[in-house]
């Protein structure tokens, strides 16, 4: 179920980035139990977001939508704060944020 759970996180975008919160790092926890019962630990890019009121109903009503779900409760939290380390390197990628190959690297 937790891989599921994953993939429908992975339908989830911050709407001011082309990259899926999944890959963004913004779930710092996910638990799912026998009974379908789940749990997400989530954060924000910032404690302003423009999408504050609304993103965590959105991962909410993704996660409720898996087949086999009972129960979400989910916890929002700025602690540890996001930074792009969080992100994933294809996350990385795709925003151009960080070149993923060190020019140092390429001339060795």
């Amino acid at each position: 179920m937790k891989d599921r759970i994953i993939a429908a996180l992975k339908r989830v975008y911050d709407p001011e980035m082309p990259v899926n919160i999944y890959d963004l790092g913004l779930i710092y926890g996910l638990e799912a139990d026998a009974l379908g019962r789940v749990s997400v630990r989530m954060t924000l890019t910032a404690p302003n977001c423009p999408v504050a009121g609304s993103l965590p109903a959105s991962v909410e009503s993704a996660v409720r939508a898996v087949p086999g779900v009972t129960g979400v409760k989910l916890e929002l939290t700025f602690d540890p704060p996001w930074t792009k380390a969080s992100m994933s390197d294809a996350a990385r990628l795709a925003l151009g944020i960080e070149d993923l190959i060190p020019i140092a690297r390429l001339r060795t």
